[in-house]
């Protein structure tokens, strides 16, 4: 699995040296083995992967949060295609998240 992600977020103009990366990482594993916390992001997600890491979950929400920006602004189209449709403005980061599973899932 840990492969398969590293892909979409390479295939989405993230690396390894971004902040965000690891933890965007794990909250993708959780929420591929957990779908149901992406409706619990700040009550469950958010704080299992911050507690995997190490850190709070406060820091995990930014760190998504500017992994987002950084693929949004690199891949734009590519992330709209995943989601099945376009944006107006810069997804949530819980609505990123969904749409990373959802490519993992289908990638499965």
């Amino acid at each position: 699995m840990e492969n398969q992600i590293q892909a979409l977020l390479y295939s989405i103009g993230l690396t390894a040296n971004y902040v965000g990366y690891q933890q965007l990482t794990i909250a993708l594993e959780i929420a591929t083995q957990e779908p149901e916390s992406l409706r619990l992001v700040t009550k469950r997600l958010y704080p299992e992967t911050a507690r995997r890491c190490g850190t709070n979950w406060k820091a995990v929400e930014r760190n998504i949060r500017t992994s987002l920006r950084c693929a949004w602004k690199t891949s734009q189209p590519t992330l709209e295609q995943m989601a099945g449709h376009s944006f107006d403005t810069t997804p949530k980061p819980a609505q990123f998240l969904a749409i990373l599973a959802q490519g993992l899932n289908s990638a499965q």
